[in-house]
């Protein structure tokens, strides 16, 4: 395949592109997939491509069946985010679902299908219908895989692994592009028309994840470093159930929702149910945490064979596997679960289109945050909403602007030199932001507290 070589990162001059997309998540491939074809679009990925969390996303992505599941898919929404959400943003997301579908079908997603070849659905918490489109429960991979081989047939999308923005390049409000360093160690700087931050959430700052280790909020350090505008950065969502790993270093393995949209069953010490497992998510978090309190114990169990072992085998294979792998068959035994850092509901605030405070800068997916999610996300809204709004934003995007000289000269490029001290500082600023917002709400006069901070390391 002959690709035009747009960044060559050896070279040791500034280099210049319409448009430069930080991360290789869901959002980023669609937005590049949906953006101008006469666009020079440079993406950059901190890990391999493959290593984002869309990549681990089990359950699978909602859609609008029909025009009579509206009312109740907005209303599931508004519940689960405590109604706090923008109600504008869940209208678009829900709108725009069938079309992000119809694209995905395009591109080659092998969504689940029933014997007469109608596509099947699956529900989970909070959910009032069967609304989940899904892949076995590896929905993420297959989506981000089809997406990524599609982005990389296209000939003005450059992409490089193993290259990090360490900052972004600014003046008198406006962006013009990035400080990056390369696979090899190297400090350049990119000018960009249009910079697009989608870099994912903060998982690697918390000792227990679902997330990758490296995904540690860059692009909200970097938002907080140039006064650019956040929103609901306190609003950090803890999964309910992930199973319980043997070495606390290791990356949370998520037992998806869809789990217990199919029946599957929590117990306690008893061994027998203790709460009502289709509650939203943080709702359903605390239950778990209030249970091991009160048994003394450091997980909870649950019941994956109420499933039945055809429904089981057909839908989950990749949890039976990952089960059988740590010790445990989830055909004939329960498995241990608990809960863990998954989601950031918060993040650099934007309007519909992803524009944020700063001209020329967009954020999208869970980089960004214009309110859609609330205070804690509906489950499988989050590959959705990524699209949604990735294919927006992929729409305003221009390369008819200006970059001046000016903020690239004289640039002292040794003040990004020691990357590990810029990570730790990164990762404090977010935490000091954090409860620094948690602080402002408590002098509201209304009991306040983030528990998920009390997990979060730097």
């Amino acid at each position: 395949m002959s690709k035009k070589n747009l960044l060559k990162l050896n070279d040791d001059s500034v280099f210049e592109t319409d448009v430069l997309l930080v991360g290789s998540g869901c959002s980023a491939l669609y937005f590049a997939l949906n953006a101008p074809g006469d666009l020079n679009i440079t993406l950059i990925s901190k890990s391999d491509f493959e290593s984002s969390d869309s990549f681990l996303a089990q359950g699978g992505i909602c859609v609008l069946r029909d025009e009579k599941d509206f009312d109740s898919f907005f209303q599931d929404t508004l519940k689960a985010g405590h109604f706090e959400n923008d109600r504008v943003s869940i209208e678009i997301m829900i709108n725009s679902s069938q079309e992000v579908i119809r694209n995905l079908i395009h591109y080659g997603v092998p969504f689940q299908q029933n014997k007469d070849g109608s596509y099947a659905f699956t529900r989970e918490g909070c959910h009032s219908n069967n609304r989940i489109m899904y892949h076995k429960d590896i929905t993420g991979k297959a989506i981000t895989e089809a997406l990524l081989d599609k982005v990389k047939e296209l000939p003005n999308v450059s992409m490089y692994q193993y290259t990090t923005l360490i900052d972004i390049i600014s003046e008198d409000r406006i962006c013009y592009g990035g400080v990056i360093k390369t696979s090899d160690n190297k400090i350049k700087l990119i000018k960009a028309k249009n910079t697009v931050l989608a870099t994912g959430g903060i998982g690697g700052l918390y000792k227990y994840s679902t997330n990758f280790p490296h995904l540690t909020g860059d692009s909200i350090a970097i938002a907080i470093n140039h006064n650019i505008e956040l929103k609901d950065i306190d609003y950090i969502q803890v999964h309910p159930t992930t199973f319980y790993p043997d070495d606390s270093d290791e990356r949370n393995f998520l037992i998806s929702e869809s789990t217990r949209g199919e029946g599957a069953k929590l117990y306690g010490k008893s061994m027998k149910p203790f709460t009502n497992e289709l509650l939203p998510r943080d709702i359903l978090t605390n239950e778990i945490r209030r249970k091991m309190e009160q048994d003394n114990i450091d997980y909870v169990w649950e019941d994956l064979s109420r499933i039945g072992v055809k429904e089981l085998q057909n839908h989950f294979p990749n949890i039976i596997d990952y089960c059988k792998e740590r010790g445990y068959d989830p055909l004939k035994e329960c498995i241990p679960v608990v809960p863990a850092q998954h989601y950031f509901m918060g993040g650099i605030k934007t309007d519909y289109e992803g524009r944020t405070s700063m001209n020329n800068l967009y954020a999208i997916g869970e980089t960004a945050c214009n309110g859609v999610h609330g205070k804690n996300r509906l489950a499988s809204n989050s590959l959705l909403e990524a699209m949604v709004f990735a294919g927006r934003a992929a729409k305003t995007v221009t390369n008819e602007k200006f970059i001046p000289s000016a903020p690239f000269q004289n640039m002292d490029l040794s003040k990004y030199k020691d990357f590990t001290a810029i990570r730790n500082k990164y990762a404090m600023d977010i935490k000091k932001e954090i409860h620094r917002v948690c602080g402002e709400k408590n002098k509201t006069g209304v009991p306040y507290k983030n528990e998920e901070l009390e997990e979060i390391y730097v």
